[in-house]
This record gives C-alpha cells, structure tokens and sequence, in this order.
C-alpha cells in the first residue's frame, strides 16, 4: 500500500498516535455504555419514579420515534450518539480533512505536491480515502463492541437484536460520511487548517444542539431536517433491527455530494500561496 498509495499511508502515518488513541477511547467509552446497560436496567437510570423521560431525551438517545433512552436500545443508542463518541468522530474527521488540501495551502508546501505524477486528483482521491477507512475504523470498533456485550447478555440480546447492532453501525459510517463530504468541500477551497475544523465542529455541535430543541420544542420542529442527527438514529436501528434506508441515503448523499464538490473546487482554484 506503501508503493502504490503513498499520500493515503503519509496520512495515515502522520497521525498514527492521534488515531490510536481514538480507536482506544472508542472502545473503552463502548466498553463503560454496554457495561452500565449490563448492570443496571436503564428504567432504573432514567426514569426512577415511575416517570417518563421528557421527549427531547430522545436526542441522547438517537431516535426520533418511539425509543426512549430509558430502554436497553435507548441506553446502548446514548453510546452511539453520546457527546464523547461526537467528540472523538469530529477529532478524526476534522484533522484529516484539514490535511487533505488547506494545511498544505497554510503551509506553502502544495506546490511540491501537485506536480506530476502526483495530481490534484490522485491527492485528494487519496487523502479522502484515509479520512473514509479512519472513520470505518471507529465505526467498526464502536459496533463491535457494543455486538460483544448484546452476545454476551441474555437481557441486551432479548431487546437488541445483533442485526440492529449491525444496522446502527452501518449508519454511524454514513453519518461521519455526511460530516467528512463538506469538510473536504471546505478544505478543497480554504487556505487555513482552522476553517476545516470550524465546519466540522460547526455541524456536530450545532447540529445536535439544532436536533435537541426542535424534539423538545414543538415550534421548533421544522429545523429538525436540518441537522444531521435527525437522520442518525442509532437508537430507532438498534430497536428495529434494520438500516433506515431513507436516512442513510440522505446522510450518505450529503457525503458523497461534498466529496464531488470538492474536487471540482479543487480542479479550478489557484493553489499558489
């Protein structure tokens, strides 16, 4: 891969300890959820008293339906969608899309980059593969072991089919694919590492604070489809046991839109500092 993908391994290289400690982070923090859902019943956690958690908690919980965070898929969806496993996909796609194109700008190296045999193209081809299998990476790991402990639990497997497992995963990658489409878009035209990051941030932040009031405020709602945690319901797929195929085509198509977009900025700007 070496030899035949050289700025996908750079990339990959470069940030080795950064990734390892993602990958490390994820697995714990899926590790302490499953855990916590094992030992304790999430009505105990969230809804003592005989009370129902308020409707907006279904943003914790990823769902815009009928899954309240106080139910094993609830609970087990807070892990896929809980401000930490934000934190650490943001970290990921952020870095590495900011490295594709605008840090090199920033740092007046581009044009040692963009010179034959080594296209525009083939850069930006290469270096949205390596923000693409990083982000496959956390996904994996994440499902993996929230599979491991639903397998392991006679009670998480009575509520949590392992196909929602699988189907909450497969749209945690469209959901990072969302988010890494116009971050690349930004980097393809920015000149600054920081306008990449602010994007990125931007959207899960923002995002999920635009998901959170439209689901507790009712005048609100409208804005839901506006953010991409309307579509991200890890919480809906580990209850139902299937991928919302409607929400992945968007957040997928949001992705894939901004990788095109980016190529084509990329093609036609002037890469001179």
């Amino acid at each position: 891969m070496r030899s035949r993908f050289p700025l996908l391994w750079l990339a990959l290289h470069r940030r080795r300890r950064m990734l390892v400690a993602l990958l490390i982070g994820m697995v714990l923090f899926e590790v302490v959820i499953v855990a916590v859902a094992t030992a304790v019943p999430p009505a105990q956690i969230f809804a003592g008293g005989g009370r129902t958690p308020p409707g907006a908690f279904k943003a914790f919980s990823g769902s815009t339906g009928d899954v309240s965070i106080a139910s094993y898929p609830g609970l087990l969806g807070a892990g896929l969608v809980h401000p930490f496993w934000i934190a650490l996909q943001l970290t990921a796609v952020a870095s590495l899309a900011a490295a594709a194109v605008a840090a090199d700008v920033e740092q007046g190296t581009i044009e040692l980059l963009v010179t034959r045999p080594v296209t525009r193209n083939r850069l930006l081809a290469e270096r949205t593969a390596a923000v693409l299998l990083v982000s496959l990476a956390l996904n994996a790991a994440a499902t993996a072991v929230v599979a491991i402990g639903v397998a392991a639990s006679a009670r998480l497997h009575e509520a949590v089919p392992l196909t929602g497992v699988l189907a909450a995963g497969v749209l945690g990658f469209a959901f990072t694919l969302g988010l890494t489409g116009p971050a690349l878009a930004v980097s393809a035209v920015g000149r600054r590492r920081a306008q990449v990051v602010g994007v990125t941030i931007g959207l899960g932040a923002v995002g999920f604070a635009v998901n959170f009031a439209a689901l507790a405020w009712s005048k609100a709602a409208p804005l839901r489809y506006a953010s991409p945690f309307h579509y991200y319901t890890p919480g809906d797929a580990l209850a139902h046991g299937t991928v919302p195929w409607a929400s992945f085509a968007v957040l997928a198509g949001l992705g894939l839109a901004g990788i095109a977009v980016a190529f084509r900025l990329l093609g036609r700007r002037d890469l001179a500092p």
